[in-house]
């Protein structure tokens, strides 16, 4: 997964995504819906990192096809000081095109964004997360999300 991948229909719409990303001044390339986090993935234009903890992915679920690189750790969700590090090892380097996945996409936006300071030229959020947006009711998964969506996962 290089910086220069051949142009099709799905990285036009994340062209799309980064400008959006520039005129609306977010601090990453810019955020992806699940249906196009799962395309990318699944044409092997993208790397989709899962940042929960290995707690949630044991509980909750987890998308087969991505890898772990928490950005907190601990049900104190406390921050991972190797993010970063970790990161660039399994992208295998910062000029990677990652995709980022967290419960609700709140904390990937938090890691697109220490990862763009840190170098990385191509991290993308996840918007909705993995289990989505809370309804009126406080519940999850109902609304939005990457389940939500019907897009691949697995409990273990």
């Amino acid at each position: 997964m290089t910086a220069e991948v051949e142009a099709t229909p799905l990285l036009a719409e994340l062209s799309k995504a980064r400008d959006q990303a520039q005129s609306t001044g977010l601090p990453f390339a810019g955020s992806v819906s699940p249906k196009l986090a799962w395309a990318l993935v699944s044409a092997g234009d993208a790397l989709l990192v899962d940042v929960r903890s290995a707690e949630e992915r044991a509980f909750v679920g987890a998308v087969p096809e991505g890898v772990h690189v928490p950005w907190a750790t601990g049900t104190s969700l406390t921050r991972n000081p190797r993010f970063v590090r970790e990161l660039e090892a399994k992208a295998g380097g910062k000029d990677a095109l990652v995709l980022l996945l967290c419960r609700s996409g709140n904390r990937s936006a938090q890691a697109a964004e220490a990862a763009t300071k840190a170098g990385f030229t191509q991290v993308f959020n996840v918007q909705e997360g993995f289990e989505g947006d809370l309804d009126h009711d406080g519940h999850r998964g109902v609304t939005n999300g990457w389940r939500f969506r019907g897009l691949p996962w697995r409990q273990s």
